[in-house]
């Protein structure tokens, strides 16, 4: 009989983001630091000269997998059928993917990106509906993103709540996804720089005015 899968719960409903990327300090995704892509129209600098971001990539596992018998999947298919469509996206424990999701407004778009499976790829898109704020699973002792080093009164993590909102209109798998890559890379095109072949274990990854609007293309086109 498999282990009891854990329900995840947030201040309003269940949920998870869990991902493949693995840092030494604890198993999820990766704190980022400002990523790049070329200098797209909505991504000016902040005073700080980091690139600002409205549109992202999140990665989560759509088929079961254990860890300290839990089971930590969680799909697309999970989160339409939650409450209200909605969950907290907790879990994440790299730096770099961390500030990503603080630096999300709600309303922005993301893909959700199946990983870790048979068929990794972008499987739909969700919204953010709630800014950043304390990722409770920290805390909890028989979580298992529980993080023992960080503090109630200097949290380590953070969590945004994502909203479904539709399936694409197919899948698109990481393989056709990598042939737009490499072409784009030899003669030039929006994907040369995207962060999932740059930095493929970021969970969290921004992406740029043209990535994110020629991925949404391809659902309306033939396969590679």
């Amino acid at each position: 009989m498999p282990p009891k899968k854990k329900a995840r719960v947030s201040k309003r409903n269940t949920g998870s983001g869990k991902d493949d990327d693995r840092e030494p300090v604890s198993p999820a995704l990766k704190k980022r630091k400002a990523a790049t892509s070329g200098g797209k129209t909505d991504e000016s600098s902040a005073s700080s000269g980091s690139p600002q971001y409205s549109r992202w990539l999140m990665k989560s596992e759509p088929e079961s997998r254990f860890e300290n018998g839990i089971d930590v999947k969680f799909g697309i298919k999970d989160l339409k059928a939650l409450p209200d469509q909605t969950s907290c996206w907790d879990g994440v424990r790299n730096y770099q993917a961390r500030n990503f999701m603080r630096q999300m407004k709600e309303g922005q778009l993301a893909f959700f990106y199946h990983s870790n499976c048979k068929e990794p790829g972008i499987a739909g898109l969700m919204k953010v509906v709630k800014e950043a704020y304390v990722d409770h699973t920290q805390f909890d002792r028989k979580d298992v993103h529980y993080d023992a080093t960080s503090k109630p009164d200097d949290p380590k993590w953070s969590m945004v709540d994502v909203q479904y909102q539709r399936m694409m209109k197919r899948f698109l798998p990481l393989s056709e996804l990598k042939k737009h890559h490499l072409q784009h890379r030899a003669k030039g095109g929006p994907l040369k720089d995207m962060a999932l072949f740059t930095r493929a274990r970021l969970s969290v990854q921004p992406l740029n005015t043209e990535e994110f609007d020629f991925i949404l293309s391809l659902e309306d086109k033939e396969p590679l």
